[in-house]
């Protein structure tokens, strides 16, 4: 009765969207149930959420978050609560989006900009969101009204299959019965921001069935000229449900349109709202389509599984624009145009994407040899088809920016100059396998052994070609493999209720993208993010970790926790730029070594009607292997080679060493929340200084407060406000080494980060608690 029990109580908790997040319910529903089990906190250990590990047994400094909390503080999406708010994770943003920012954690990063080296896996209820051409993640097609749980994972965790690293983000959504009632939102201020979310969730005890729907429409005109932002989301999920079995039907829309100005010179922060060049922009469109399961079979065996569709669509217009080093202004610039030359291009690009993808795993639970002990053991497959097509065409700057040149005509600034420069036409078929096993022994009530494997056999093929619009045709086509079998061992020791020590090694892996293949040619440098030309062959990344730590609570009201870890990957893949055209372009190429090393230490506190929380993270992310790449910008260029030398122990950019991350929140009546973050970053390094011998140096460091606060009017209405970077501080948090086209001169270019913003909104709510989290 009691395996039963525990089993009813898992499957509860996964579809409830609340193994990891919310387990105060999930353990209050089984000491009704059964006075005899403990209170546990249960984490998700695999994509599936499966029967779930509790926390004592997991090997591994885990991150829990709810979307009670991403809701309290009004975050726009996961990336930015992200950052906010967990151990070790900082963003660089080089769009200068607020959807498309870099999440940096452990020194892994997961990224919606095409080539950016991935070393992050996401999952969304089961189903991996990295996209198929350059495992990016778009963090615009998540709506965040309908998460209910994220766990963070750290480690090279082979269970989470393909790019899992340095971690993993495991995401789950809200359902009717966790989330009845209706709640809607609507709010506006700083940047022309205004927005309307609304969801509602119920129960039809009559059928066994509950549902959840939410939607969101966002627009933002944006902190810089030429970067407004519309989002458009919609979320449903239903599920059916008997003493034995699980059934969940998911759908999730999105049609987004996202605009960024990038960098700008030192020179010329002093207007940080200017475009350098204009307009980029993206357009994704998204198409999710999940359903999901679980049956038990008996008292001690369950079966789960999924099977998915995803499709999109995602138009990228990229604006570059070149002038003679003579020419010292912009004026000048433009009136270069005078003898006919033209002194700009605009790449379109457009990725279309399709996945289909299924997983099936067994749970047992029973004793070994009178040892308590859970096993799952299952396989995946993602199969995906990409069709990527570029072109580019001649453009002229306007004024002080360039402007997209539609070869239709239709929307042209001059359609009697614009001639095609040259394109990529790319297919891709992507076929990933997985087949895994995982083994949690308790070798008495202190110690707990884990043992975990999977094996990856991964196909990347590639047809197509590019042309460089000078009747050069270049070879896009290869077939490409890639398997291997990462292992994973942990222990864990719980030497009292409230404290637990853990140390724990494992393997994973990483397939050269689709991206990286048809970049990969010296011979042959390549235009980031739109251009490929050839497709030489990658060694894959292997990522070996090891990590010790331990957890524990205080007091009742207090918990801490702390890790080391290390982390190697073999046959690291880096972006050498060929130092030509401000260092646009250059080709992918293994790089040998490269090593995360750091510790994080967490403390979380609640008294009465105050909540804090500290997370510290300190990493050291080096190159392990040295490596020449041209570096024309670079203030130490060789100047007869035009290279650098990158050296064993060099910082890879775009990592922050340091990163604190305070939150305090206090109920001050029963009416009125106030909140507040604080987040502060020591400097990184610009791409281009991989050597750190940069005249100028890493970015500065930072640190910035936000606010957040909640005034309940009534038992329906609600008024919020919210506020970020209080003290209205200059930062950036993504820089690079270029060539100011205006001036001729090298300067470290940087994305100015957003200065104050408030906001201010208002939600009514009727019928259970809604799924404001206010």
């Amino acid at each position: 009765m009691l395996k039963r029990t525990l089993i009813q109580v898992a499957i509860m908790a996964a579809y409830a969207g609340a193994q990891a997040a919310s387990a105060e319910n999930t353990t209050e529903q089984a000491a009704n149930n059964n006075p005899a089990v403990a209170e546990v906190v249960i984490v998700g250990t695999s994509p599936l959420t499966s029967l779930g590990t509790s926390l004592r047994q997991v090997p591994a400094n885990v991150q829990i978050a709810t979307g009670k909390q991403i809701s309290q503080q009004g975050s726009l999406n996961l990336g930015e609560f992200m950052d906010s708010n967990l151990g070790s994770v900082n963003s660089s943003n080089s769009a200068g989006n607020p959807y498309q920012m870099d999440i940096s954690y452990r020194g892994f990063t997961a990224s919606p900009i095409l080539g950016t080296a991935i070393g992050l896996s996401v999952f969304l209820d089961g189903v991996r969101v990295n996209e198929p051409f350059g495992d990016i993640v778009n963090w615009d097609l998540i709506p965040a009204n309908a998460i209910a749980s994220i766990n963070l994972i750290p480690g090279s965790n082979p269970l989470f299959g393909l790019n899992t690293l340095g971690g993993a983000i495991a995401v789950e959504t809200k359902n009717g019965a966790s989330n009845p009632g209706f709640t809607a939102t609507v709010s506006g201020g700083s940047w022309g921001r205004r927005a309307v979310a609304a969801e509602v969730g119920g129960v039809d005890a009559a059928h066994d069935m509950d549902y959840f729907v939410a939607t969101n429409i966002f627009h933002e005109d944006g902190y810089r000229d030429f970067s407004s932002s519309d989002i458009r989301q919609f979320f449903t999920k239903e599920r059916w449900h008997d003493a034995q079995t699980r059934l969940e039907l998911s759908l999730a829309l999105a049609d987004n349109s996202m605009y960024g100005t990038s960098v700008l010179p030192s020179s010329m922060l002093n207007n940080p709202s200017y475009a350098y060049t204009a307009p980029d922009n993206i357009k994704n469109k998204n198409v999710l389509l999940a359903l999901k399961g679980s049956r038990s079979i008996d008292d001690d065996k369950l079966i789960d599984g999924n099977i998915y569709y995803r499709g999109s669509n995602a138009i990228n217009s990229n604006s570059n624009a070149s002038c003679d080093n003579s020419v010292i202004s912009p004026e000048n610039c433009v009136a270069n145009q005078s003898n006919g030359d033209l002194d700009a291009s605009n790449i379109i690009s457009s990725t279309r994407q399709h996945s289909i993808g299924a997983s099936l795993q067994l749970s047992l639970l029973g004793d070994v040899m009178g040892h308590k002990n859970t096993f799952t053991a299952g396989a995946s497959l993602d199969a995906s088809k990409v069709s990527y097509l570029s072109s580019t065409y001649g453009a002229n700057l306007v004024g002080e920016v360039t402007y997209t040149i539609d070869p239709s005509g239709a929307n042209a600034i001059n359609p009697s100059n614009p001639f095609y420069q040259g394109g990529v036409n790319l297919t891709t078929q992507n076929n990933y396998y997985g087949l895994f096993a995982t083994d949690n022994f308790a070798l008495n009530d202190q110690w707990n052994l884990t043992l975990s494997g999977r094996y990856n056999y991964a196909t990347v093929d590639l047809s197509g070609s590019s042309n460089d619009g000078n009747g050069n045709i270049g070879d896009l086509n290869g077939k490409h493999a890639y398997h291997r079998l990462n292992p994973a061992v942990g222990v864990n020791y719980n030497p009292a209720k409230n404290l637990t020590l853990y140390a724990a090694y494992n393997e994973g892996m990483r397939a050269p993208s689709p991206v990286e293949l048809s970049c990969a040619n010296p011979a042959q440098p390549c235009a980031l993010p739109t251009g490929f030309t050839s497709d030489p062959d990658l060694h894959m990344i292997v990522s070996k970790t090891l990590e010790a730590g331990m957890r524990g609570k205080i007091s009742s009201a207090i918990g801490w926790d702390f890790a080391l870890y290390n982390t190697e990957n073999k046959n690291d893949i880096q972006f050498i730029a060929n130092g030509s055209n401000n260092g646009v372009t250059g080709f992918f190429q293994n790089v040998g070594t490269t090593q995360r090393r750091g510790l994080e230490f967490g403390l979380q506190g609640k008294f009465d009607n105050l909540t804090l929380s500290a997370n510290y993270g300190f990493v050291k992310a080096t190159y392990e292997t040295a490596f020449t790449e041209a570096a024309g910008q670079n203030s130490t260029v060789n100047p007869v080679t035009g290279l650098i030398t990158v050296n064993k122990g060099n910082q890879i950019p775009g990592v922050a060493r340091q990163t604190l991350k305070l939150r305090a929140s206090m109920d001050v009546n029963p009416v009125w929340n106030v909140g507040s973050n604080v987040v502060a970053s020591s400097g990184q390094y610009a791409h281009g200084d991989e050597n750190n011998q940069d005249i100028n140096g890493p970015l500065a460091a930072y640190a910035v407060v936000n606010l957040d606060s909640h005034y309940t009017l009534s038992s329906k209405w609600q008024l919020f406000a919210k506020v970020t970077n209080l003290f209205d501080r200059n930062y950036s948090t993504f820089g690079i080494l270029g060539q100011n086209m205006f001036t001729a001169q090298n300067e470290l270019a940087q994305v100015p980060a957003a200065g104050r913003g408030v906001w201010l909104g208002l939600s009514y709510q009727f019928g259970g608690h809604g799924g404001s989290g206010h």
